[in-house]
């Protein structure tokens, strides 16, 4: 009985259900249900190509490919950026990969990669 409760609750941190317990002094967000939710977030990343960067607005014009995560067909869009700094990484033409989830009802890049040329 013990065993099988100690197996669900490793299953429950590891899926990110219950936060995972670290040493002490480590770092918060650095457990295993961390890393896997950063994993998943990674593999869920999406394509796309800057059209537009709009620095007073926030904002990035991104012709991209399946938002699978937000179940969206490819098309052309504007999406709020989670940091202003990620504006500066980008120009029109730019490849990218990234993620966007929905931030209080608003479309919201949240990870940012300029893919290699």
């Amino acid at each position: 009985m013990m065993k099988s409760f100690q197996t669900m609750l490793a299953f429950f941190a590891l899926a990110g259900a219950i936060p995972a317990v670290g040493a002490p002094g480590a770092p918060t967000g650095s457990g295993p249900a961390e890393k896997l939710r950063i994993a998943a977030a990674e593999a869920k990343l999406s394509e796309g190509e800057v059209r537009k960067v709009d620095k007073a607005g926030g904002k990035l014009t991104i012709k991209h490919g399946p938002l699978e995560n937000l179940d969206m067909p490819p098309m052309t869009m504007a999406f709020r950026v989670k940091e202003a700094a990620m504006l500066d990484r980008v120009k029109p033409g730019d490849r990218i990969r990234f993620l966007a989830e929905r931030v209080n009802g608003v479309f919201t890049i949240t990870q940012l990669e300029v893919a290699a040329p």
